[in-house]
């Protein structure tokens, strides 16, 4: 199973009580051991949010999948540019 599989089978445990609460968590990406996450629905604004992500989800995930350093938001996740900007 890869980490990406273990990453979403951790959060189908979890999903129904975020659902119970109107909101939702999808995984985005999973790069250099940090897991990055969209939050939706109700969660995309509440104001917990930072608590659900560090108190909750990355607790869980860092328990359940060996290899993650982080869980943040995908409006989190660095932004690269294309090979052919980049400074060489």
């Amino acid at each position: 199973m890869t980490i990406e599989q273990q990453i979403e089978e951790a959060l189908d445990k979890v999903r129904p009580f975020i659902i119970r609460d109107g909101g939702n968590v999808e995984f985005d990406s999973f790069i250099d051991g940090i897991v990055y996450l969209r939050m939706e629905g109700a969660c995309s604004s509440c104001g917990l949010i930072d608590s659900t992500l560090s108190g909750g989800l990355e607790v869980i995930l860092m328990e359940e999948v060996p290899g993650i350093l982080a869980v943040k938001l995908a409006s989190e996740k660095p932004q690269t540019l294309p090979l052919d900007l980049q400074i060489k």
